[in-house]
């Protein structure tokens, strides 16, 4: 067995869908999560800078807490890093885009796939591409949502302002007749209530976020890296870039339980050398 801690990091609160999909199904693992509040959202960022960031914050997991794997817990940063740090990492990587074409792919039944996702990942590519690899025959309908992420980070998923601008954002969505819509960022998992409403309930949606659990089993049991002492309480560490009061208050409210004190780390020691040089 091994039982250091699997690390996930986001630009922020999304990522924590993953994180309590993965807890699901693996509830001896220990965690470590990292949210970069003080430079989200990614989705609007240039891909270079946010390979930088997710190559920085990785490299913090690996060095300063030992994690035995890394999960992209970002659509952004998957797109825009995830062959960068299977690379350079000398652990295993877990991404998000691949989970959710796979589960978006077999649940459609008419092959007309919505995906909604952050500019920076719509304007990527990486879900074109990888739909074309793993489902060719699927009529791809995108759109980027700006403003989603933000209303998640601000503790205003279920509002009518949400309600609001998910009925302009998803209109071309709604003219494809689209049977399956694929939820492409992790932050709108938390958003499903007011999209459903607009959508309807004859329109499936898919989350990368249970897919992605049962990967990350998957390479642990692979790679001889399970937890399997019953007996040890797992751990688990939030860290936040920005402010922890905020952070920990939101998290524990997406959640639903308390997560303890938050670390803080300054984004400015991760800048250095992509994070050579750690602040506590």
């Amino acid at each position: 067995m091994d039982s250091r801690p699997i690390g996930f990091f986001d630009s922020g609160l999304g990522g924590l869908s993953i994180l309590a999909a993965v807890n699901d199904l693996l509830p001896l693992e220990s965690s470590v999560y990292f949210g970069d509040t003080d430079r989200y959202p990614y989705g609007s960022k240039p891909q270079e800078d946010v390979a930088e960031f997710a190559f920085q914050i990785a490299s913090y997991l690996v060095e300063v807490h030992d994690v035995k794997m890394i999960v992209v817990a970002c659509n952004t940063a998957s797109a825009a890093a995830l062959d960068l740090l299977r690379e350079r990492l000398g652990v295993p990587v877990v991404g998000v885009i691949e989970a959710g074409v796979r589960a978006a792919s077999i649940v459609s039944s008419s092959s007309r796939i919505g995906l909604i996702a952050t500019v920076g990942t719509v304007g990527s590519g990486a879900y074109q591409r990888s739909f074309s690899e793993f489902a060719s025959e699927v009529d791809l309908t995108c759109q980027a949502c700006p403003g989603f992420v933000e209303l998640v980070e601000s503790g205003e998923a279920d509002t009518e302002s949400a309600r609001i601008l998910a009925r302009r954002l998803l209109e071309p969505i709604l003219d494809a007749k689209v049977d399956t819509l694929l939820l492409g960022c992790t932050h709108y998992p938390f958003l499903a209530r007011p999209i459903q409403d607009v959508m309807g309930r004859d329109v499936i949606l898919v989350s990368s976020s249970e897919e992605t659990a049962f990967e990350v089993r998957h390479m642990l049991e692979g790679n001889g890296l399970a937890a399997t002492d019953e007996a040890r309480i797992p751990s688990e560490v939030f860290i936040s870039s920005g402010d922890c009061t905020t952070f920990g208050r939101l998290a524990a409210n997406l959640l639903g339980r308390n997560i303890g004190n938050v670390i803080h780390v300054k984004t400015s020691t991760l800048t250095s050398g992509y994070g050579q040089r750690w602040e506590r």
